[in-house]
């Protein structure tokens, strides 16, 4: 399925870019935080995004997509507003991790990989989320949560959709609300190196 067309960096965003670019020796050396940059912008990664990001490192659009294809936390294709992520790994496996995974999906209606028809959520399956010591560990926008049974996950739901942790977790493909302004810079430039940079169970 292709992604309906987007559009590319906001003038605001474009500015972000420069200043990123900035901090690193070589242009293509930014790739990465620039991807992460569009992502919070739209929530994915339009083509004409990628677009804006190989011109911005002097890299193909293919070399783009082929680096934001590679890593979990970048999207090519819209998501929902909070992409969830159940860890099964054995700890969490141990601890109920495919009961929570199978609520989950009767919960949202949808199965691992879709979105509900609202786009609110996006459910994924997680290899490991790093939170052993708090199975069933899930995550929601890369914000962690744990342990979380099949009460906490459905908990954890109607604070989402209620808005009560907005404060926590903000949507989808913000990773930091913290702009960094101050730090060295790879160039004499003028730029300003500015860049983008609870229990529920048991």
């Amino acid at each position: 399925m292709m992604a309906p067309r987007g559009r590319g960096l906001s003038p605001e965003n474009l500015e972000k870019a420069e200043a990123i670019i900035a901090c690193y020796p070589e242009k293509r050396s930014g790739l990465v935080p620039l991807c992460h940059l569009a992502q919070s912008q739209d929530g994915y990664l339009t083509a004409e995004a990628m677009d804006d990001i190989a011109r911005l490192c002097g890299v193909s659009a293919a070399e783009v997509r082929g680096t934001a294809s590679f890593y979990d936390m970048l999207h090519l294709e819209p998501v929902g507003r909070y992409v969830v992520a159940v860890c099964t790994n054995i700890a969490c496996m141990l601890g109920g991790a495919y009961t929570v995974l199978a609520h989950a999906e009767d919960r949202l209606g949808v199965r691992v990989g879709q979105t509900t028809n609202d786009g609110l959520f996006t459910l994924e399956e997680a290899e490991c989320l790093a939170g052993c010591d708090r199975a069933v560990c899930v995550q929601v926008n890369h914000r962690f949560f744990g342990p979380v049974d099949e009460a906490g996950f459905d908990h954890l739901v109607e604070e989402l959709v209620s808005g009560a942790l907005d404060d926590t977790v903000p949507p989808h493909g913000v990773l930091s609300r913290v702009e960094r302004s101050i730090g060295l810079e790879a160039t004499a430039g003028e730029a300003a190196g500015r860049a983008s940079a609870g229990g529920y169970g048991r």
